[in-house]
């Protein structure tokens, strides 16, 4: 019994719980046969055997049932010693097992081996009898029996199923093909009290044999699924180990069991470091060893490079510089910190190592050895490393181990984590022999800052890749530093980032398959993220930056642009992040960047006569049909769009000043296509002998205040002069039949969706009679209706009509058919009851509080407009100079001409402004209408610049979100008090028109 010494049995934490323990064991004594009654009872009043009862159950309830229920098992340590009883164990469950053919039977042996060796192997460390290398070993030798069994027993079952041909059925593993490899600390031989197994199951298919050749893939893949289950099932006798299979080649996208063809060209091609880190440790443990050994001697090259580039060393550095490392700073508590992968732990000395091999490996075979200690020897024997480096950094790896078991036995846990709260930390340290728990809190601390300082130390010169914290991306488990920076960063899923931007690096997509691109993307992901993180919404931000490397063609070029230039990257992370029309635009576009970075992109946007007609004439030149047409229109107007939302979220421009630019583009396309579709249509159809026709714009369009998502609103008029009753094509059509077909050609021209998109989304509502009416009118007809059909909002929409396109002298008609009908006289009472009328029943239907949707507001630009057009229909008859398509123009005409009190017009063509570029940024940046509660300080600081410009310009300090929705208000408030003065008072004090009917709203 010397074996348990009371000076090195730790004090029982809970008295009381080690009383209870010393009576169970007691009680169990007293049910046993005479001989272990005599022994146990014996036992429990020796000195030493009631300080190791009350040391187990006073500090760990795992532990104390396991003692208690195990009497002669312990009575055999106690008498034959660690070392023999683990080594009986073993043999035992070996010869019991070996050719074990009932997997139930199977399961219930190594379960019980398993809770009688982790019995064993806790007393053995507690009492100081094993060194840590014993310990780990021998947890090591028990994970590698039991998976060796149930891999032997799996095998022998699929060739009894005939699935599987076994060479020697006495010996399924031999020529079986079958390989498991056991990864990190089972494969360094250092597992941990409670550790899970990493294990990669694979299967040779040039060595398996079976009869049954396309079963192939599913009989290995059901191998390993049972695998699994056998270990880490737990039943009423508990479970053998977790395990883990996700070291696997891409397991997001690869079965449970890979071949070993598709895993040589996985790590042939897209292998990252980590996982070179990772397979420094890889050991064959169960299946057929010829089939491992061939692997791993294929996996060498891929592991220990004998060539390095700077970059490929700096991608090695990466490992280590994702942790927020730094030396001398000191912010770690003891409680709650994980001793594993938190600052200063064991995860930091295991990378010490691993990034070191993996660099000087290639060359000096000295330095490959999977244990952790043995492996920062090695690197100190050919001079990479201090001698006392390596002495400090053992010692500290001694005791966090130490630590990490004694958190682990207290009730069996897979946790790295010290207690949360102080009883938790005082328990943990009278488990690890401590008297006071504030020595143990020094003692840990000295450890963890000794750590983090020689980890700090390490490829110093590098360039942190950490952010304001861990932001690692390697491995199969969420770092739990790197979940705690994405959230700190505003990520809303930190699991989510951490799985997506793994991908990249698992050469899922074309632009990530290369070495080179993965090495760039790696430099690049903080600052990626840094910028995602300033943007409304950084999860959906990173969605879209995931979606627009998936279309990416190739990488390195990019990335490369990128590193280049910071500020490129910056821009793309806000437009994937606050403009989700550009964010489209250039995921199908990725070529637009080469643009971007040229000297003039950012130079003032060009007038269709500047330089923007001859550049798209020039595009369209290339033009072979009229589907290339149609994909060159739309890749043009997209580029432009681009440019200008680019423009916009920079503050080169606004929403106001834009949408001159923006109706160019449409003014510039649509008439083009009008012409192409109209040879097309000829060709089939003929001409129409005498025949014109016009597209009319109206809406924002025909005002010349587009958005980068505005619809265009168009309609059609044609005349016909002369006699003729039929086109003089091969399939003639009547006139009539001829303009409404050669219409809806050119709708779905604008509108068909290509691999570009669509070029405009088009509405003919304001068509005379609307969508009751034909597509086409004939110019009579549309004179006829605007004189005696019309309604007034028809009339107030045709203030804003103008021609874009087709035969030039009907192109005159129009306009003058146009500016008659707007300068017609009319009954004033009626006009101004029926504005009124119509702007109530719009706000009965989508009226809304929210003054950021501007369009809708009271006081917003429907107000604003219908002063504007209301004025123009009043007085166009007297005062035709009042006429102008524009809103703005129109109002200054209306106080030119005494229409309108001049200082009333520049307060409202103030207002308009500022909708415009408040919708304009909105229309970039959000559906178009901005939530009031989902600002981010980036969407904020662009809506005031785009609000209030002048205020940037004069240097006024940023103001909150309160104050500038207060004077977005104290606008809306003004102007619309200006409409009821103008329209809704006078409008109320009128008696209802004795025609009046309900006007049909489009």
């Amino acid at each position: 019994m010397p074996m348990f010494s009371p000076t090195t049995l730790p004090k029982a934490f809970d008295a009381a719980q080690a009383a209870l323990g010393l009576e169970r064991w007691r009680q169990q004594a007293a049910a046993a046969e005479p001989e272990l009654r005599t022994w146990a009872e014996g036992f429990a009043d020796s000195t030493p055997g009631r300080t190791l009862i009350e040391a187990l159950c006073g500090n760990s309830p795992y532990l104390g049932h396991a003692l208690t229920r195990e009497l002669p098992f312990v009575r055999r340590v106690a008498e034959d010693g660690f070392d023999a009883s683990f080594a009986a164990l073993l043999a035992t469950v070996e010869a019991d097992h070996a050719g074990e053919r009932a997997m139930d039977r199977l399961m219930t042996g190594l379960r019980l081996a398993k809770r009688r060796a982790a019995l064993l192997i806790a007393m053995a460390d507690i009492a100081g009898a094993w060194t840590l290398e014993q310990v780990t070993g021998a947890l090591s030798d028990l994970a590698e029996t039991a998976v060796r069994l149930a891999t032997a027993h799996l095998l022998r079952r699929a060739g009894e199923a005939g699935t599987l041909t076994l060479p020697d059925p006495e010996r399924p593993w031999v020529g079986s093909g079958l390989i498991v490899l056991g990864m990190g600390k089972l494969g360094g031989r250092e597992l941990n009290y409670s550790s899970d197994i990493d294990l990669i199951v694979l299967y040779d298919d040039a060595v398996v044999r079976t009869p049954q050749p396309d079963n192939l893939a599913r009989t290995f893949i059901r191998i390993a699924r049972d695998l699994v289950r056998i270990m880490d099932e737990h039943t009423k006798d508990g479970y053998v180990f977790r395990t883990d299979l996700r070291l696997r080649p891409d397991p997001g996208a690869t079965p449970l069991a890979v071949s070993v063809s598709a895993a040589e060209i996985y790590y042939g091609s897209v292998g990252q470091n980590w996982e070179r880190a990772a397979m420094i440790k890889a050991r064959a443990i169960a299946g057929d060893p010829d089939a491992g050994a061939n692997f791993l001697r294929f996996l060498e090259p891929f592991i220990w490079r004998r060539n390095l580039d700077f970059a490929a060393i700096q991608d090695i550095h990466s490992i280590k510089r994702q942790i927020n490392a730094h030396k001398g700073h000191r912010e770690v508590t003891v409680n709650g910190h994980d001793i594993k992968v938190g600052r200063g732990g064991i995860r930091e000395i295991e990378f010490f190592a691993q990034t070191q091999q993996l660099i000087f490996g290639g060359r000096d075979t000295r330095v490959r050895i999977a244990p952790t200690l043995r492996a920062n020897q090695a690197l100190c024997d050919i001079g990479r490393v201090p001698q006392q480096t390596v002495d400090e950094l053992a010692e500290a790896y001694r005791f966090l181990r130490r630590v990490e078991h004694r958190i682990q036995m207290t009730n069996d846990q897979q946790t790295h984590r010290i207690p949360a709260d102080d009883p938790g930390v005082a328990q943990l340290a009278t488990f690890l022999g401590y008297d006071d728990p504030a020595e143990f809190r020094a003692d840990l601390l000295t450890r963890l800052g000794r750590v983090e300082d020689r980890y700090a130390e390490l490829f110093e010169e590098a360039p942190s890749l950490s952010g304001p914290g861990n932001l690692v991306f390697t491995g199969t488990d969420d770092d739990p530093g790197t979940v705690e920076t994405l959230r700190g960063m505003g990520y809303a899923d930190p699991s989510r980032v951490i799985a997506v931007v793994s991908s990249w690096h698992r050469g899922r997509y074309r632009a990530t398959r290369s070495a080179r691109a993965r090495e760039l993307l790696t430099e690049l992901t903080p600052a990626l993220l840094t910028d995602l993180a300033k943007t409304p919404a950084p999860d959906t931000a990173l969605m879209n930056v995931d979606g627009f490397l998936e279309k990416l063609p190739a990488g390195v070029g990019l990335f490369s642009l990128f590193v280049a230039n910071p500020w490129l990257l910056e821009l793309v992370a806000e437009i994937m992040g606050t403009a989700p029309q550009l964010a489209a635009t250039l995921s199908r576009n990725p070529s637009l960047l080469d643009a971007v970075i040229s000297p003039d992109f950012f130079d003032p946007l060009p007038a269709k006569d500047e330089g923007l007609a001859d550049d798209h004439a020039r595009v369209m030149a290339a033009a072979r049909d009229f589907e290339d047409a149609l994909t060159l229109s739309r890749r043009w107007t997209n580029d432009q769009r681009f440019r200008a939302g680019a423009h916009i979220l920079r503050g080169i421009t606004d929403g106001d000043r834009c949408g001159a630019f923006l109706a160019d583009l449409a003014d510039i396309v649509v008439p083009d296509l009008a012409r192409r579709v109209e040879e097309e249509f000829a060709a089939r159809h003929g001409r129409m002998p005498g025949g014109a026709w016009v597209v009319v714009a109206m809406g924002k369009l025909g005002s010349r205040q587009l958005t980068i998502t505005s619809d265009i609103d168009l309609i059609v008029i044609y005349d016909v002069a002369g006699e003729a009753r039929v086109s003089d094509g091969a399939k003639p059509l009547s006139p009539n039949e001829y303009y409404i077909k050669l219409t809806q050609r050119l709708t779905n021209a604008i509108t068909a969706p290509m691999a570009d998109g669509r070029l405009y989304e088009v509405d003919m509502r304001l068509r005379p009679s609307g969508n009751a009416g034909p597509l086409a009118t004939s110019l009579d007809a549309f004179v006829k209706y605007q004189a005696t059909d019309a309604w007034t909002w028809e009339q107030m929409a045709l203030t804003r009509a103008r021609v874009i396109g087709g035969d030039p002298a009907l192109a005159g008609r129009v306009e003058a058919a146009i500016r008659a009908a707007l300068t017609a006289p009319r009954d004033p009472e009626k006009l101004l009851w029926d504005v009124a009328d119509m702007r109530r029943r719009i706000d009965k239907e989508f009226g809304t509080p929210n003054p950021w949707n501007v369009k809708y507001a009271r006081g917003g630009l429907i107000d604003l407009e219908f002063i504007a057009q209301y004025l123009q229909l009043r007085h166009g008859h007297d005062r035709p100079d009042i006429l102008n398509i524009g809103t703005v123009l129109a109002l200054r005409n209306a106080a030119r001409t005494g229409a309108l009190d001049a200082g009333v017009a520049l307060e409202l063509e103030s207002a308009v402004r500022l909708w415009r570029r408040v919708q304009g940024f909105l229309r970039l940046t959000t559906a178009g209408v901005l939530d009031p509660e989902q600002v981010s300080p980036t969407l904020l600081a662009g809506l005031a610049r785009a609000a209030f410009p002048e205020s940037e310009k004069q240097g006024e300090e940023a103001v909150d979100f309160a104050t500038l929705d207060s004077r977005i208000r104290a606008v809306a408030a003004r102007a619309h008090a200006h409409y009821r003065s103008l329209v809704e008072e006078p409008a109320q004090r009128l008696a209802p028109p004795a025609s009046h009917q309900e006007q049909k709203l489009p």
